[in-house]
């Protein structure tokens, strides 16, 4: 081989090495760049995947919200619909009443107007002479004036127990008094007007003469 044949061998040599030594070199200063590369790729995996659960959660937030805007919406109407049924049972109850207390003072009203006509029978029939009780007219009116006090009495119409009774004011309207030691203190000794009763109220007192 001639000199120059080796000069040209290892000028080949020489790039070639210097080529490996190039690529050896540049790999190796990729490396760092790939690495980073590597992380940053995991780094924006890692920022997709937040991302991408991000969305998730906030739809779980928004349902859960959804169902608890739902459950106050429930809530409110049950409790708006139980103050409406309070509100409607204590305007039957108050209705109720009110219609009851209203025939009450309806039915005292007719009763009061009826007692002076039982009054009248009553005077009546206490002028009749003894002799002339059996006549038949006589007869006929008192039959009506036991019919009269039989109705009354089925519906709640009771005389005030009077004469020989303890003076009450609740029932007693006391318009004479009199002395009498053997009757005793505030005792009635006579009765001028039955008074009357209409279930538990009093719709006539009675007029009496108390003993001192």
């Amino acid at each position: 081989m001639s000199n120059e044949e080796m000069v040209k061998e290892a000028v080949e040599e020489a790039k070639k090495a210097a080529e490996a030594e190039a690529k050896e070199q540049e790999a190796k200063g990729q490396e760092p760049e790939d690495t980073e590369a590597t992380e940053e790729e995991a780094a924006g995996k890692e920022t997709n995947s937040e991302d991408a659960e991000e969305p998730k959660k906030k739809k779980l937030f928004e349902k859960k919200n959804k169902k608890d805007k739902k459950d106050e919406q429930i809530a409110d109407l049950t409790d708006k619909l139980t103050r409406h049924m309070a509100e409607f049972d204590n305007y039957r109850k108050r209705t109720e009443k009110e219609k009851s207390a209203m025939y009450e003072i309806g039915a005292k009203d007719v009763v009061e107007k009826i007692l002076p006509i039982v009054d009248n029978f009553e005077r009546g029939l206490q002028s009749v002479p003894e002799e002339k009780k059996d006549d038949p007219f006589v007869d006929g009116m008192d039959k009506i004036y036991k019919q009269m006090m039989s109705t009354l009495e089925g519906i709640g119409v009771k005389p005030i127990e009077a004469v020989g009774q303890e003076f009450d004011p609740n029932f007693h309207n006391a318009v004479m008094h009199v002395e009498d030691e053997e009757l005793g203190e505030n005792v009635v000794a006579e009765e001028f007007q039955k008074g009357y009763m209409y279930r538990d109220s009093v719709v006539r007192h009675s007029m009496v003469k108390v003993a001192n």
